[in-house]
């Protein structure tokens, strides 16, 4: 039993005016039929932004297939003692789906379980910003890289409750004297939905990615990127584990959004998880 994809996120930033001009006209999302919603594909919404001083992450949503699944996931959340809440009537209008469970992962994150999303095909998705399309469907809305105090119980609730399974791990070095393992988890075939990293960082999001089907799309989006004067954290580059070729922008709420094409994908009879001693082959150089 495990969850099935990335649905959708939801972000609380000082300035929600900004981050919607940077989501329509650098990313190229579609705006929702509610305010602060934005559409990556048919799904009536897959990002939520609401005014907040956090400027972070506020909730996460994961999508599984059905009412079985779902009841079958909270089962096992209670039994290993998560507190888990059932959604009610305003939460499943307000996130548009037809069933919902929520609890906390072991820092406090917002993590809602979720089944029947609404979908919007009566109304195609059009990027204001010219994106043909962004790689979605059973692969859901992208990754998210999250920082964690407590490695050992982040991985057993992702892993072990949730269903994620390990594609490979990344020896990051930050220095002489200090390094960490980031760790990329699957639950589909994107190479990774979800990756750890044990940091104390300031906010609990460091990025989120959206995948796009042509590198002419990343190339163009970069050139958004420059023209809106957002700052681009780390150049055009490819990752060494799941080979996309992206580049990083700090959006308005001052965490960082990945923009890629061409990412390995998992064939889960053939998957073998394996160790990378650099993040990237060449590129994504960090400002200095």
């Amino acid at each position: 039993m495990s969850v099935e994809s990335l649905g959708y996120l939801g972000f609380s930033v000082k300035d929600p005016a900004a981050f919607a001009a940077f989501a329509t006209g650098v990313l190229g999302l579609m705006p929702g039929e509610a305010d602060g919603r934005f559409r990556l594909d048919d799904m009536a919404w897959r990002i939520a932004v609401e005014a907040g001083e956090a400027d972070d992450l506020s909730f996460v949503g994961f999508e599984v297939a059905g009412a079985a699944e779902l009841g079958a996931l909270g089962a096992r959340l209670a039994e290993a003692g998560v507190g888990v809440t059932e959604g009610d009537a305003n939460l499943l209008a307000e996130r548009a789906v037809t069933g919902l469970i929520a609890c906390r992962d072991p820092d406090g994150l917002a993590v809602e379980i979720y089944y029947g999303p609404t979908l919007r095909t009566e109304i195609p998705f059009a990027s204001p910003a010219g994106v043909d399309a962004f790689v979605t469907g059973a692969q859901g809305l992208g990754h998210v890289v999250l920082a964690t105090r407590d490695m050992a119980a982040a991985r057993a609730f992702y892993q072990d409750l949730l269903g994620f399974r390990l594609s490979d791990i990344i020896r990051m070095g930050a220095g002489p004297q200090f390094g960490f393992e980031m760790e990329f988890f699957h639950c589909n075939p994107r190479h990774h939905t979800l990756a750890l990293m044990p940091v104390p960082l300031p906010r609990r999001l460091h990025h989120f990615m959206v995948q796009v089907p042509t590198l002419d799309a990343v190339g163009f989006a970069l050139e958004r990127a420059e023209a809106a004067r957002a700052p681009i954290t780390a150049s055009l580059g490819r990752h060494t584990n799941d080979q996309m070729v992206s580049f990083y922008a700090r959006t308005p709420g001052g965490f960082e959004v990945e923009f890629g094409y061409g990412a390995l994908e998992v064939d889960e009879a053939t998957w073998r998880v394996a160790r990378h001693d650099k993040p990237s082959s060449w590129g994504h150089k960090r400002p200095h």
